[in-house]
């Protein structure tokens, strides 16, 4: 793939909240999961974890979790993104429990986001939910905390041209 080719996958992506109810496969789902393993991390720890939720009953619990975003619980995958605070702790101390744990799964994150976007999938990175709420959803082990919520599927419609970016006069300085 060019360097065009790629850079044209990343100005392309946008959240999509709507979405066919066309299932995505389990390989297609698998792929990408690769991506995100292939995130950068601090000293490699890698310290993500990923639960691949399609059943209706936790997809509604997720949506209810997230505040009521209701296109949480349509979307055909949900892909929920942990940290493991612990692991990064083991070499960097209080700074990988509080902070490199949580860079490392946003790249793992964008991974996935950007994979769905060349695969034609359109994704969502959801932020927003209350923590415990989600712990309990989907019982998860007091070593991982979930970062975000990432719904997924074939989009319902075209995403329109995303506004313009700011300039990059407006946020770099050149030192």
């Amino acid at each position: 793939m060019s360097a065009e080719a790629i850079l044209e996958v990343i100005r392309r992506r946008r959240s999509v909240r709507h979405y066919r109810p066309d299932p995505v496969d389990r390989e297609t789902v698998d792929r990408l999961l690769d991506a995100a393993r292939w995130a950068p991390s601090a000293g490699n720890l890698q310290p993500w974890f990923f639960y691949v939720v399609t059943e209706a009953r936790l997809k509604r619990e997720l949506a209810a979790a997230a505040l009521r975003q209701g296109f949480v619980a349509e979307a055909p995958v949900c892909i929920v993104v942990c940290a493991e605070p612990e692991r990064s702790a083991r070499i960097y101390g209080t700074r990988g429990r509080t902070l490199y744990c949580l860079q490392d799964t946003a790249a793992a994150v964008q991974n996935i986001l950007l994979a769905a976007q060349a695969l034609g999938l359109g994704a969502c990175w959801v932020g927003a939910f209350d923590e415990e709420r989600v712990c309990a959803c989907l019982d998860l082990p007091v070593t991982l905390r979930p970062v975000a919520i990432i719904p997924l599927g074939y989009p319902a419609r075209e995403t329109e041209p995303r506004p313009g970016r700011r300039e990059l006069k407006e946020i770099v300085l050149y030192r």
